[in-house]
Protein backbone atom coordinates (compact mmCIF):
# COMPACT_ATOMS: atom_id res chain seq x y z
CA UNK A 1 0.00 0.00 0.00
CA UNK A 2 1.55 3.37 -1.03
CA UNK A 3 2.59 5.81 1.67
CA UNK A 4 0.09 8.55 2.49
CA UNK A 5 1.08 11.97 1.13
CA UNK A 6 2.72 14.33 3.61
CA UNK A 7 0.25 17.09 4.57
CA UNK A 8 1.21 20.54 3.36
CA UNK A 9 2.39 22.67 6.27
CA UNK A 10 4.59 25.15 4.40
CA UNK A 11 3.52 27.49 1.62
CA UNK A 12 6.34 29.14 -0.32
CA UNK A 13 5.29 32.29 -2.18
CA UNK A 14 7.73 33.75 -4.65
CA UNK A 15 7.71 36.14 -7.57
CA UNK A 16 9.24 39.46 -8.61
CA UNK A 17 9.16 42.49 -6.28
CA UNK A 18 5.71 44.03 -6.42
CA UNK A 19 3.97 40.84 -7.59
CA UNK A 20 1.69 40.86 -4.55
CA UNK A 21 3.42 38.27 -2.35
CA UNK A 22 2.87 40.29 0.82
CA UNK A 23 -0.81 40.94 0.07
CA UNK A 24 -1.42 37.27 -0.72
CA UNK A 25 0.43 36.14 2.39
CA UNK A 26 -1.71 38.37 4.63
CA UNK A 27 -4.96 37.18 3.02
CA UNK A 28 -3.93 33.54 3.27
CA UNK A 29 -2.81 34.04 6.86
CA UNK A 30 -6.30 35.25 7.75
CA UNK A 31 -7.93 32.24 6.08
CA UNK A 32 -5.61 29.49 7.32
CA UNK A 33 -4.56 31.09 10.63
CA UNK A 34 -0.87 30.30 10.23
CA UNK A 35 2.11 32.70 10.58
CA UNK A 36 3.20 34.89 7.69
CA UNK A 37 7.00 34.93 7.63
CA UNK A 38 8.39 37.79 5.54
CA UNK A 39 12.14 38.08 5.17
CA UNK A 40 11.57 41.67 4.06
CA UNK A 41 9.84 42.47 7.36
CA UNK A 42 12.60 40.75 9.33
CA UNK A 43 15.25 42.73 7.47
CA UNK A 44 13.40 46.01 8.07
CA UNK A 45 13.25 45.18 11.78
CA UNK A 46 17.00 44.66 11.77
CA UNK A 47 17.51 48.00 9.99
CA UNK A 48 15.48 49.78 12.68
CA UNK A 49 17.80 48.29 15.31
CA UNK A 50 20.43 50.73 13.98
CA UNK A 51 23.33 48.44 14.86
CA UNK A 52 26.24 47.43 12.60
CA UNK A 53 24.28 44.56 11.01
CA UNK A 54 21.22 46.75 10.54
CA UNK A 55 23.22 49.49 8.83
CA UNK A 56 24.91 46.94 6.57
CA UNK A 57 21.52 45.51 5.57
CA UNK A 58 20.15 49.02 4.92
CA UNK A 59 22.97 49.80 2.48
CA UNK A 60 22.19 46.62 0.53
CA UNK A 61 18.43 47.18 0.49
CA UNK A 62 18.70 50.84 -0.51
CA UNK A 63 20.89 49.80 -3.43
CA UNK A 64 18.40 47.13 -4.53
CA UNK A 65 20.82 44.29 -3.70
CA UNK A 66 20.08 41.01 -1.90
CA UNK A 67 21.41 39.94 1.48
CA UNK A 68 23.65 36.86 1.72
CA UNK A 69 22.19 33.36 1.65
CA UNK A 70 23.78 32.64 5.02
CA UNK A 71 21.96 35.52 6.73
CA UNK A 72 18.61 34.80 5.07
CA UNK A 73 18.83 31.07 5.88
CA UNK A 74 19.68 31.79 9.51
CA UNK A 75 16.77 34.19 10.00
CA UNK A 76 14.24 31.80 8.45
CA UNK A 77 15.53 28.71 10.25
CA UNK A 78 15.26 30.46 13.61
CA UNK A 79 11.75 31.70 12.81
CA UNK A 80 10.18 28.42 11.68
CA UNK A 81 11.36 26.68 14.85
CA UNK A 82 9.04 28.81 16.99
CA UNK A 83 5.95 27.08 18.44
CA UNK A 84 3.47 29.12 16.37
CA UNK A 85 4.80 27.45 13.20
CA UNK A 86 3.90 23.93 14.36
CA UNK A 87 0.64 23.87 12.37
CA UNK A 88 2.12 25.51 9.28
CA UNK A 89 3.55 28.77 7.95
CA UNK A 90 3.83 30.98 4.88
CA UNK A 91 7.23 31.99 3.50
CA UNK A 92 7.05 35.33 1.67
CA UNK A 93 10.10 36.48 -0.28
CA UNK A 94 12.15 33.41 0.60
CA UNK A 95 13.88 31.57 -0.96
CA UNK A 96 15.30 34.03 -3.48
CA UNK A 97 18.35 32.13 -4.69
CA UNK A 98 19.21 28.53 -5.55
CA UNK A 99 21.35 28.33 -2.41
CA UNK A 100 18.40 29.39 -0.24
CA UNK A 101 16.04 27.01 -2.07
CA UNK A 102 18.32 24.05 -1.47
CA UNK A 103 18.69 24.96 2.20
CA UNK A 104 14.96 25.26 2.92
CA UNK A 105 14.07 22.10 0.98
CA UNK A 106 16.62 20.11 2.97
CA UNK A 107 15.33 21.61 6.21
CA UNK A 108 11.68 20.86 5.45
CA UNK A 109 12.49 17.32 4.30
CA UNK A 110 14.45 16.55 7.45
CA UNK A 111 11.56 17.77 9.60
CA UNK A 112 8.96 15.83 7.60
CA UNK A 113 7.16 18.98 6.48
CA UNK A 114 5.28 18.94 3.18
CA UNK A 115 5.22 22.10 1.10
CA UNK A 116 3.79 23.69 -2.02
CA UNK A 117 5.35 26.48 -4.08
CA UNK A 118 3.29 29.25 -5.67
CA UNK A 119 4.95 31.45 -8.28
CA UNK A 120 3.14 34.76 -8.86
CA UNK A 121 3.78 36.08 -12.37
CA UNK A 122 3.22 39.78 -13.18
CA UNK A 123 4.38 41.88 -16.14
CA UNK A 124 7.32 44.08 -15.17
CA UNK A 125 5.70 47.28 -16.49
CA UNK A 126 2.72 46.54 -14.23
CA UNK A 127 5.11 46.03 -11.31
CA UNK A 128 6.86 49.36 -11.83
CA UNK A 129 3.47 51.09 -11.98
CA UNK A 130 2.34 49.33 -8.80
CA UNK A 131 5.41 50.21 -6.77
CA UNK A 132 5.52 53.82 -7.95
CA UNK A 133 2.12 54.31 -6.30
CA UNK A 134 2.81 52.34 -3.13
CA UNK A 135 2.79 54.11 0.24
CA UNK A 136 3.38 52.70 3.71
CA UNK A 137 2.78 53.85 7.27
CA UNK A 138 5.99 54.07 9.26
CA UNK A 139 3.97 53.89 12.48
CA UNK A 140 1.81 50.74 12.11
CA UNK A 141 3.12 49.21 8.85
CA UNK A 142 -0.13 49.46 6.84
CA UNK A 143 0.40 49.49 3.05
CA UNK A 144 -1.61 51.41 0.43
CA UNK A 145 -1.56 51.97 -3.32
CA UNK A 146 -2.65 55.29 -4.79
CA UNK A 147 -4.40 53.49 -7.66
CA UNK A 148 -5.81 50.22 -6.34
CA UNK A 149 -6.19 50.80 -2.58
CA UNK A 150 -5.71 54.49 -1.72
CA UNK A 151 -6.04 55.84 1.83
CA UNK A 152 -9.28 57.61 2.71
CA UNK A 153 -7.34 60.77 3.51
CA UNK A 154 -4.43 61.62 1.17
CA UNK A 155 -1.02 60.89 2.73
CA UNK A 156 -2.60 59.68 6.01
CA UNK A 157 -2.95 56.15 7.35
CA UNK A 158 -6.54 54.93 7.77
CA UNK A 159 -5.54 52.89 10.82
CA UNK A 160 -3.53 55.28 12.97
CA UNK A 161 -3.62 58.61 11.12
CA UNK A 162 0.18 58.71 10.79
CA UNK A 163 1.73 60.29 7.69
CA UNK A 164 2.41 57.89 4.80
CA UNK A 165 5.81 57.58 3.17
CA UNK A 166 7.50 56.10 0.10
CA UNK A 167 10.02 53.37 0.85
CA UNK A 168 13.50 53.99 -0.53
CA UNK A 169 13.41 50.64 -2.36
CA UNK A 170 10.20 51.65 -4.22
CA UNK A 171 11.99 54.36 -6.23
CA UNK A 172 11.86 53.46 -9.95
CA UNK A 173 15.63 53.14 -10.42
CA UNK A 174 15.91 50.88 -7.38
CA UNK A 175 12.89 48.83 -8.54
CA UNK A 176 14.54 48.20 -11.90
CA UNK A 177 17.71 47.03 -10.13
CA UNK A 178 15.63 44.74 -7.93
CA UNK A 179 13.97 43.25 -11.00
CA UNK A 180 17.37 42.68 -12.61
CA UNK A 181 18.54 40.91 -9.45
CA UNK A 182 15.36 38.83 -9.48
CA UNK A 183 15.93 37.80 -13.11
CA UNK A 184 19.48 36.74 -12.37
CA UNK A 185 19.05 34.95 -9.06
CA UNK A 186 15.39 34.08 -8.46
CA UNK A 187 13.77 33.07 -11.76
CA UNK A 188 16.00 29.95 -11.98
CA UNK A 189 14.04 28.72 -8.95
CA UNK A 190 11.20 27.76 -11.32
CA UNK A 191 13.50 25.22 -12.96
CA UNK A 192 14.85 24.11 -9.59
CA UNK A 193 11.43 23.40 -8.09
CA UNK A 194 10.16 21.78 -11.29
CA UNK A 195 13.19 19.51 -11.60
CA UNK A 196 12.99 18.59 -7.93
CA UNK A 197 9.48 17.21 -8.26
CA UNK A 198 8.01 19.85 -5.93
CA UNK A 199 4.40 20.89 -6.09
CA UNK A 200 4.82 24.08 -8.12
CA UNK A 201 1.92 26.27 -9.20
CA UNK A 202 2.34 29.31 -11.45
CA UNK A 203 -0.41 31.92 -11.16
CA UNK A 204 -1.09 35.25 -12.84
CA UNK A 205 -0.69 37.75 -10.02
CA UNK A 206 -2.65 40.43 -11.88
CA UNK A 207 -5.42 38.49 -13.62
CA UNK A 208 -7.93 38.46 -10.74
CA UNK A 209 -8.55 40.31 -7.50
CA UNK A 210 -6.20 39.51 -4.60
CA UNK A 211 -9.08 37.84 -2.71
CA UNK A 212 -9.83 35.47 -5.61
CA UNK A 213 -6.16 34.53 -6.01
CA UNK A 214 -5.84 33.94 -2.25
CA UNK A 215 -8.91 31.69 -2.22
CA UNK A 216 -7.48 29.56 -5.03
CA UNK A 217 -4.16 29.20 -3.24
CA UNK A 218 -5.90 28.15 0.00
CA UNK A 219 -7.88 25.51 -1.86
CA UNK A 220 -4.65 24.05 -3.22
CA UNK A 221 -2.99 23.99 0.20
CA UNK A 222 -6.06 22.36 1.77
Amino acid sequence: MPDAPIPVRALILFGPPGSGKGTQARLIQQRLEIPHISTGDMLRERMLADDALGLSIKRLVDAGALVSDELANQMVEERIQRPDCAAGFILDGYPRTLGQAGAICRKLTLRGIGWVVVHLKVDYNEIISRLAGRRHCTQCGAVYNLTSSPPKTPDRCDVCGFRLAVRDDDAEMVVRKRLEAYDEQTRPLVEFFSAGGCRLLEMNGAGDSPAVIARRICEIVA
